[in-house]
């Protein structure tokens, strides 16, 4: 029996989503103290109505588990502490209540380089404060000083993941670039390569040996897509000027592209003994059939499968043209089919929204809007993460509980959140409900994000976020951001 005398908030009347035990439960409570869960079980509102504690009616909503959105990067195209404010408030709608930030030295983000002793505790001040959802970091190392550093950052700063953009060799953020070490700001000398990567993985594999304890979520994550592939075909699509918009990007980069890259990233992770890898927006046929002909080649490494809700939602018809610019591309339709097909397999560990807030006047060429090779790369998404999940999902026979392993379990697992992602009790009350009755059209003006426009714009969704608690507290009432920003930093495992 749960403890009756100590409750700060019991929730009742919802279907709880219980992700671990693959099931959703009525006519149970959720009672809270101290931040936490305390209890799932009948009876524990009335209890709670003794004691005068709080007690709220969820009127037959779903109960999920915060999202933990695995992908973000807050911080990219606006200082840092406004970002984390506009869009922890999108995560706070959408039903995230936990972001892990994707974050690297160089050109975007604090524009610095040097190195991550000096720049990541200078990140975590800009952000503490103004975030209203929990957060953390994944780090990249892109100079060969930053692998020495991979020790202290697990230890000292609680950085336990890590990553390697592959296409950096001959590309920028948002094309074909010719000075990489201005862009990346690397010291004289030193090449962002396979070289790079091997030794990074080494750096990680030794960093688990090192820290045994820790070692189950000391993982790195790989962008996959190799960039001599992508500067030839972006070479023959511009000169044959018969695409345009997103189907000439996606051409661009070719999906054999991302293959290529994931069986490099494959065998090197086999090399070095660097087992845990993180294939990250996995966007189609292509990718997820290398990703899992190389789990089978290599059944040492602990391969996870990373998909986005903007390639699960749009295509490159569908995704408002040079708004819908990403890395790996928006693909044709047949692409989306083929994700879907593979999140209903198992395939697909974990949905993501990588969101990047590039607002409307960053996005495009104010004199060529419609032209793609003009357009900057990424966009915002985590505030339809949940519902854009949910909404598609349980039309193709997903349960709310594999939803939930997707967007909240499995992410928090693996990167040792190890409060998150869970409704069971001693996790964090990080706790959101949906109202599946509700279908609503996203239209960009009604989100709080800054960026002004939306890939999914017109796209109609079932199912809508109402209310989120962040540690207990409430961060959502009926739609509205509410409270004190609460975000907390949160040092893994």
């Amino acid at each position: 029996m749960a403890e009756t005398t100590t409750y700060d908030l019991v929730i009742t009347g919802a279907r709880v989503v219980r992700p671990e035990l693959d099931r959703t439960d009525d006519g149970v409570d959720i009672a809270v103290a101290g931040g936490r869960v305390v209890g799932i079980e009948a009876g524990l509102a009335a209890a709670a109505e003794r004691d005068g504690a709080e007690v709220f009616d969820a009127a037959g909503r779903l109960a999920f588990p915060g999202s933990v959105d695995a992908h973000t990067h807050m911080g990219i195209y606006s200082p840092l502490h406004d970002d984390a404010l506009t869009e922890s408030r999108a995560a706070a709608v959408g039903g995230t209540t936990t972001v892990l930030n994707y974050m690297r030295t160089g050109q975007y983000y604090l524009n610095k380089g040097g190195p991550y002793g000096e720049f990541f505790p200078e990140v975590l001040d800009l952000i503490a404060g103004q975030s209203h959802v929990d957060y953390a970091f994944h780090l990249a190392p892109m100079q060969a000083s930053h692998i020495e550093e991979i020790p202290d950052l697990i230890d000292r700063h609680g950085v336990s993941s890590f990553k390697i953009f592959m296409f950096y060799g001959s590309h920028g953020l948002h094309g074909r670039s010719q000075d990489q070490s201005s862009f990346l700001m690397t010291p004289p000398g030193e090449s962002y390569d396979f070289a790079h990567f091997e030794f990074i993985m080494r750096g990680i594999a030794a960093a688990r040996e090192q820290f045994p304890e820790r070692a189950d979520h000391i993982s790195l994550s790989m962008h996959c897509e190799t960039a001599e592939i992508m500067a030839a075909y972006t070479k023959m699509v511009e000169e044959a000027g018969e695409l345009s918009g997103l189907a000439a990007y996606s051409a661009s980069r070719p999906p054999h592209s991302e293959g290529l890259a994931v069986t490099i990233a494959s065998y090197l992770a086999h090399e070095t003994e660097c087992v845990n890898i993180n294939l990250l927006h996995l966007s189609g046929a292509k990718a997820m059939d290398a990703a899992l002909r190389m789990a089978a080649a290599f059944p040492n490494v602990d391969f996870r499968r990373e998909v986005t809700i903007g390639h699960l939602l749009a295509d490159i018809d569908t995704a408002n043209g040079s708004f819908g610019k990403v890395n790996p591309p928006i693909r044709p339709r047949e692409d989306v089919e083929a994700l879907w097909g593979h999140v209903l397999a198992g395939d697909v560990d974990w949905v993501v929204s990588d969101h990047a807030c590039c607002r409307t006047e960053q996005k495009v060429s104010a004199e060529n809007p419609d032209d793609i090779w003009l357009a900057k790369s990424g966009f915002g998404g985590t505030e339809y993460l949940l519902p854009g999940l949910y909404s598609e999902g349980t039309k193709r026979g997903l349960s709310p509980a594999a939803i939930s392993r997707l967007v909240s379990t499995n992410p928090a697992r693996r990167y040792g959140l190890e409060n998150k992602g869970s409704l069971e009790p001693g996790s964090d009350a990080d706790i959101v409900l949906l109202d599946p009755s509700m279908t609503w059209t996203v239209r960009a003006e009604d989100s709080p994000s800054s960026q002004g426009y939306t890939p999914f714009e017109g796209h109609e969704i079932t199912g809508r976020v109402t209310d989120v608690w962040l540690r207990g507290g409430r961060i959502l009432d009926a739609g509205n951001v509410v409270g004190e920003r609460r975000g907390e930093y949160r040092p893994r495992p």
